[in-house]
């Protein structure tokens, strides 16, 4: 599954999850690099 993930105060890297980490961060993985960081929540749409 994709997940994007916030690795500073305006740097995100979308890629393949990978796992769980420490603090409510998680792992994922980029053409074999791997990136750690906050999980990014899909945006909600409000109705008008």
């Amino acid at each position: 599954m994709f997940r994007t993930i916030q690795i500073g105060s305006c740097s995100f890297v979308q890629g393949l999850y990978v796992r769980d980490a420490e603090a409510g961060r998680i792992v994922i993985r980029v053409d074999g690099r791997l990136y750690e960081g906050w999980p990014v929540e899909r945006a909600l749409i409000r109705a008008a």
